[in-house]
């Protein structure tokens, strides 16, 4: 994978490999411990929002932290032709969609169009998003090519890396924690998206692009939750020599790259 044609705008979507099917496997065989129930029913849940985040809460640290799941995306990058001698990467998160969670105001964050960039990521930012169940392109989210490097109004300054972390683990490790009063960045409400493109995808999929894209969660009302993976990666050598996508409107302090794991993996999180 060219992670330099990531920088100009391109998205790679590719198929399962072993490493993205082991780890999806893998993954779900812990939500179906958390959830109490079979594998194949995870995404059937109905725990009432603060219990279901209480139970997720303790998979999505394991995610985060355990040396067993920094192995896993490292399996996932070689499988696409990526070195992880040659990267720092932000650790395994996972993200829960629940049905019809757009109609809870708590959750609007979750479906601000925004580029990850505004959460204090350096430009050479590249994001990694595995879907755990196949899914319609009205299931997953879309992107707004017009804008990737075209600047957006939006409210990046607001945040703080600093500040988002100070108050423990749960900002860092979900970036949803239930009622947490954190400051979202988004775009400007009448801001110009531009044509949107989606996708559909296949469990386990492998879908690569720039943090620096414009994109949105869709809604959902399919009747089930969706769960899916993603961490990011930063090309140390890229960082230094100042490579990576356009910058246009990114205002956000701080830097996330503090809390990434190091290629040796000479130290965790924290």
């Amino acid at each position: 994978m060219n992670v330099h044609s990531l920088y100009r705008g391109e998205i790679s979507h590719t198929g399962p490999t072993d490493a993205s099917l082991r780890l999806v496997a893998d993954v779900t065989a812990l939500l179906a411990d958390a959830l109490d129930c079979a594998p194949d029913e995870v995404r059937d849940q109905r725990f009432p929002n603060p219990e279901l985040f209480a139970r997720i809460g303790r998979v999505r640290k394991a995610l985060y932290l355990e040396p067993h799941y920094h192995q896993a995306i490292r399996d996932v990058i070689s499988a696409r032709d990526v070195d992880p001698a040659r990267v720092a990467f932000d650790p395994l998160r996972l993200r829960v969609i629940l049905d019809r969670g757009h109609e809870n105001p708590l959750a609007a964050p979750v479906y601000h169009p925004h580029r990850d960039t505004w959460y204090g990521h350096p430009s050479s930012l590249v994001a990694w998003w595995i879907p755990m169940a196949d899914l319609a392109a009205h299931e997953t989210f879309v992107f707004y090519p017009e804008r990737f490097a075209a600047p957006v109004p939006n409210d990046s300054e607001i945040f703080d890396y600093d500040d988002w972390v100070r108050d423990g683990w749960e900002l860092k490790i979900g970036w949803q924690k239930l009622g947490a009063p954190a400051q979202y960045p988004r775009a400007a409400p009448d801001a110009d998206g531009g044509r949107a493109e989606g996708f559909a995808c296949r469990r386990g999929d492998n879908l690569v692009f720039s943090g620096a894209q414009f994109h949105a969660t869709l809604p959902q009302a399919t009747g089930r939750t969706r769960f899916s993976l993603d961490f990011r990666i930063v090309d140390l050598d890229d960082l230094a020599a100042g490579r990576g996508a356009p910058n246009v409107d990114n205002r956000s302090r701080g830097s996330a790259l503090r809390d990434y794991v190091t290629p040796a993996a000479s130290r965790t999180p924290g």
